[in-house]
């Protein structure tokens, strides 16, 4: 396909303008680019969206086709049955748009899925958050995200990673760890006073969440 289309534009005005690389998407180097327009492998769909929104720099936009399940947990909104830890990563990062639908009739010989075309806008600048850390309490959330935020925390070893990471960073600033830290007591507090015990991620925004992290964080709670 590469040296069909280096062929295609030989002596032409469009050949100085185009540049084919050909690799592994996800193993490559991005040049700066404005637009990115992708017929993309439906295989690699969630690590190419994150090594796009995590590029720099920041593209302008991206049209993207995926599966059409994919696309819909893309633009899920809060309350919706695919509203996901997808959702809220990628709106995030980026103002995610369904542009339109394709049917599997479209292509030759018809694939076993439907498929949907997207449009990426990156959030600029983006919110000045730690994405692991962030990704991190989303993942505690959404391990089931129709009970309450307070049941997901009591989770086997999230108490425990919570009190790690505590010692990590007290560690690292130089300050004692209180004699009488009691990381369960701590977070069902911290949920209980803010309210958010009660919420369930599955109906929970993108400004909750910025919400419950500030809250951890300004606690000495961290997640990554």
């Amino acid at each position: 396909m590469a040296a069909e289309l280096v062929k295609r534009v030989q002596g032409t005005a469009e050949q100085k303008k185009l540049q084919v690389m050909v690799g592994d998407f996800l193993e490559a180097d991005l040049p700066y680019f404005d637009v990115c327009v992708s017929n993309t492998p439906y295989q690699i769909s969630s690590p190419l969206t994150f090594k796009l929104l995590r590029h720099r720099p920041m593209f302008r936009t991206a049209i993207l086709m995926f599966q059409r399940e994919f696309a819909m947990r893309l633009v899920a909104r809060p309350g919706d049955e695919l509203y996901c830890r997808l959702s809220v990563n990628v709106q995030l990062l980026a103002k995610v748009t369904h542009i339109m639908k394709i049917s599997r009739n479209s292509f030759k010989p018809p694939p076993q899925v439907e498929s949907s075309v997207v449009r990426m806008e990156p959030i600029n600048p983006p919110p000045p958050v730690d994405f692991d850390e962030w990704d991190g309490m989303v993942r505690i959330l959404f391990s089931r995200k129709n009970k309450t935020a307070a049941a997901c925390f009591k989770a086997s070893g999230v108490y425990e990673m919570l009190e790690k990471n505590y010692r990590t960073v007290c560690s690292m600033r130089g300050t004692a760890v209180p004699a009488d830290l009691n990381v369960r007591a701590a977070v069902e507090g911290l949920l209980e006073s803010s309210g958010f015990g009660d919420m369930r991620a599955a109906k929970m925004d993108i400004d909750d969440f910025l919400k419950l992290l500030v809250l951890f964080n300004e606690a000495g709670f961290h997640f990554s």
